[in-house]
């Protein structure tokens, strides 16, 4: 057994990140590689301290990302979310209302910015055996996966940010993170996690 590696995370400017992704054949998915490879995409969001992770963050561009949330540094504030593997996702919204999520991105070191998202999705997607499984998410888990499924499209959170709330990391946690945290509280309360 390979023990699982950390990855090298691409960064803003590699064209990986700006490419829309292609599905990841069914057949591909119990093949040793690829089962590797997710083991390393969750190894590394791990050790990366993320909430999510795609795969074109990691130079492939295949339509897969991972979402876990668990006592993250990075968001405190965010609600436990379940590892969760998702292959060839489709989101649809299930209502029109939107908050606004400070987001960051593991690709985008030293950067945060306000983009709204939707509070309700339905997720359809194969899991890491090619299962597939449908899942309604709600309030900040939902913005979560708007976030990565985003990457599957070449876009990256600045693209959806209104550009006057970006800031680094040590002016949100001495400015916003107070904020954020009672408006995460508000977006919980009304939607769940």
């Amino acid at each position: 057994m390979v023990p699982d590696m950390v990855l090298d995370i691409v960064q803003i400017g590699h064209p990986v990140l700006r490419a829309p992704c292609h599905d990841v054949p069914g057949e591909e998915l119990g093949t040793p590689g690829m089962q590797e490879f997710v083991d390393d995409l969750i190894e590394t969001k791990r050790a990366a301290n993320g909430a999510g992770i795609a795969a074109p963050q990691v130079g492939k561009p295949w339509r897969m990302f991972i979402v876990e949330v668990r006592d993250n540094p990075r968001y405190p504030y965010k609600p436990h979310a379940e590892l969760t593997v998702c292959v060839n996702p489709r989101i649809t919204f299930l209502t029109p209302d939107r908050y606004l999520n400070y987001e960051g991105c593991l690709s985008i070191p030293d950067l945060r910015g306000q983009v709204p998202r939707c509070p309700h999705i339905r997720l359809q997607a194969l899991d890491r055996f090619g299962v597939p499984f449908e899942r309604e998410i709600k309030g900040i888990t939902a913005g979560t996966f708007q976030h990565e499924y985003d990457h599957l499209e070449g876009i990256l959170f600045p693209d959806r940010a209104d550009p006057r709330t970006f800031c680094t990391w040590k002016e949100f946690a001495e400015r916003y993170q107070a904020g954020v945290e009672k408006a995460v509280r508000q977006v919980v309360d009304q939607w769940g996690e």
